[in-house]
């Protein structure tokens, strides 16, 4: 298969990065990128791309069938803005799953939140669940939609909120639901990999 990921310099990113390249189903794995990746690979294609462009994004797209889109940001580093915050974890996103659907791509696969709900009061919740519904709606084929807790691996930023909360949730991980649980980046990365496999060993 041809892949492209979307959001492959980040914590699940580099690790799904390091799966599919590895993975002998799939010939070639595209990378959407806003800055040069000094990594190289014989499988890699490395895309510059202008995520407000949409004939550029539309054309980086093209000839990939399957999309694994982990793309997200934080509030800090959008300095509190809401609609730039928006504009990376819900635009690009249904726009990537909008324009595969156009460029003939049948499987997308999201990484969104546990307890996202486009309902919800929370602007984080919420927005994750509007993601969710605007990929779900671009009429790509198959989506496959993972909605991890509170991620575990060595971010390249520090954020100090979460790395406290990576230290104490594990000793209190017992308490919670099974899926309020912390759980480790490479682990959803191996998930993502696994959702496409399992749909195509079934067909």
């Amino acid at each position: 298969m041809h892949a492209t990921i979307i959001g492959s310099t980040g914590l699940i990113g580099s690790h799904l990065l390091n799966l599919l390249i590895n993975n002998p189903d799939y010939a070639t794995v595209r990378i959407l990128i806003r800055r040069p990746l000094e990594f190289s690979h014989p499988k890699l294609e490395k895309k510059l791309v202008d995520f407000n462009d949409m004939e550029s994004f539309r054309l980086a797209l093209e000839g990939t069938e399957v999309i694994f889109c982990c793309i997200g940001t934080t509030m800090k580093k959008m300095k509190g803005d809401k609609e730039a915050y928006r504009k990376i974890d819900y635009g690009i996103a249904v726009q990537a799953a909008q324009l595969g659907k156009a460029c003939g791509c049948e499987k997308f696969v999201l990484v969104s939140a546990v307890g996202a709900d486009s309902k919800s009061r929370n602007f984080y919740l919420k927005l994750k669940g509007e993601t969710e519904e605007g990929v779900q709606s671009s009429g790509i084929e198959s989506v496959y939609i993972l909605r991890p807790s509170l991620l575990i691996g060595n971010r390249k930023e520090f954020r100090a909120g979460e790395k406290l909360a990576t230290w104490l949730m594990p000793l209190f991980a017992f308490l919670l639901p099974a899926r309020y649980r912390p759980v480790k980046a490479s682990e959803v990365a191996k998930a993502m990999v696994n959702a496409v496999k399992d749909t195509d060993t079934k067909n």
